[in-house]
């Protein structure tokens, strides 16, 4: 069997406050997301038309727009909202998320990753 049809947006770079202490909050940190969308439909008879796909640039609106909404503790609520909007709004099977974030020192990141399936 063939892996399923996948779309990913990698590394997005979005703009939000978050942050456990008051003053991580306080100003715009940069995350770095990557999303992996199983579409409901795979890319066999898309027939080249986008409208028969997910229109990754819209979904990467969509999460620059989520994560600058308003402020967040944790990187996994993120994680968790990101991928609850992209279910709702795009015919997709499956949606996984992970969500880098470049706070500790003497680390590259840390990263959640969520998988959500409808």
């Amino acid at each position: 069997m063939n892996p399923p049809d996948t779309i990913e947006i990698r590394r997005l770079q979005v703009s939000t406050l978050i942050g456990v202490p008051d003053d991580e909050r306080a100003e715009n940190q940069t995350l770095l997301v990557t999303v992996r969308m199983v579409p409901s439909q795979g890319f066999e008879g898309l027939a080249d038309e986008i409208s028969r796909t997910i229109d990754y640039y819209v979904v990467a609106q969509e999460i620059q727009a989520l994560a600058a909404l308003k402020p967040r503790r944790l990187i996994e609520t993120l994680a968790r909202e990101t991928a609850d909007l992209l279910l709702a709004k795009h015919p997709l099977q499956r949606v996984s998320i992970t969500i880098e974030k470049h706070i500790l020192p003497d680390t590259e990141c840390v990263a959640v990753h969520l998988t959500r399936e409808r």
